[in-house]
């Protein structure tokens, strides 16, 4: 797939080729930046855009409101996850993880021990820990401190889970103190983390690309429009559609710096990241 545009092109055909960009764009992953007002979406050209979510909600917000304040190359390949520290911007895809300084976009460390395409990342509340899942299969638990790998959980080795016809791919996961939810090839699953235990089972033959716990509920995304909420006892409570015809990524942006732009943000195989007010509804889009 082209990923770069050769120097002196025609202003003409660079319109062209962004156009043709944005059709065949696929956005994986979004983070909301630790200030609250930002959010960064990943798409599968290797691009990290920077949108101004409080500028995208003001009263006063236009069109040129809801386009990226910045664009930058940030992987070879696809992004396919990201999630944010109080100052870093961690991204993955290609086979390493980089950290991005939120206040410069410019510096990068790499954490590895994957054998394949990472997917997915998600940090653990109140410790120096991140957890990556990847194409082989594997939840690998990081301690940023040492930059070392201190857990392994090889979802698909467990009969439970396991779900050979679609594979040993880890596609998503998030995790909430000591308790972990992740899928992909393997069925969407709850997991005790210390003990590396799988307690529920959620009934979705889709595998699902991104999920995130809210409140008493997981929200995932996958195949097909819909955001699916689930309850922690395994019971599908709602599905609210999305523009996208199939959703890869969810953001739920809570932090307290910003209320006034707490936010669900979805978004996948189009230019669009829907933003949802409440649980309920989409309110609009905003556009690459």
């Amino acid at each position: 797939m082209e990923r770069a545009v050769p120097h002196a092109v025609p202003l003409g055909q660079m319109e062209v080729f962004q156009a043709l960009q944005r059709l065949h764009m696929t956005i994986f992953s979004q983070s909301v930046s630790p200030c609250g007002k930002f959010l960064a979406a990943g798409n599968n050209y290797g691009q990290i855009a920077i949108f101004s979510l409080s500028a995208a909600l003001s009263s006063e917000a236009k069109e040129e409101s809801k386009k990226p304040v910045v664009t930058f190359q940030a992987h070879d390949g696809p992004v396919y996850s990201m999630v944010s520290t109080d100052r870093h911007l961690l991204s993955a895809g290609d086979g390493e993880v980089k950290a991005w300084l939120w206040a410069e976009i410019l510096k990068k460390r790499a954490l590895r021990g994957h054998t394949d395409y990472i997917h997915c990342l998600a940090l653990r509340e109140r410790s120096p820990e991140v957890l990556s899942g990847g194409e082989d299969g594997a939840v690998r638990l990081w301690d940023l401190r040492i930059a070392k790998e201190v857990q392994t959980i090889e979802v698909y080795k467990h009969e439970e889970c396991s779900r050979p016809h679609n594979g040993r791919w880890i596609g998503c996961l998030a995790t909430d103190s000591d308790w972990m939810v992740c899928g992909g090839g393997p069925a969407l699953t709850l997991w005790h983390l210390r003990s590396s235990t799988p307690t529920t089972i959620f009934p979705m033959r889709a595998p699902q690309k991104h999920v995130t716990f809210y409140q008493d509920l997981i929200l995932s995304a996958g195949q097909g429009r819909c955001v699916n909420q689930w309850q922690l006892s395994g019971e599908l409570k709602a599905q609210v559609p999305g523009s996208s015809p199939g959703l890869l990524s969810l953001s739920l942006n809570q932090q307290p710096a910003a209320p006034e732009c707490k936010v669900l943000t979805a978004a996948g195989n189009s230019c669009r990241v829907d933003v949802f007010t409440n649980l309920g509804y989409r309110a609009f889009s905003l556009s690459f």
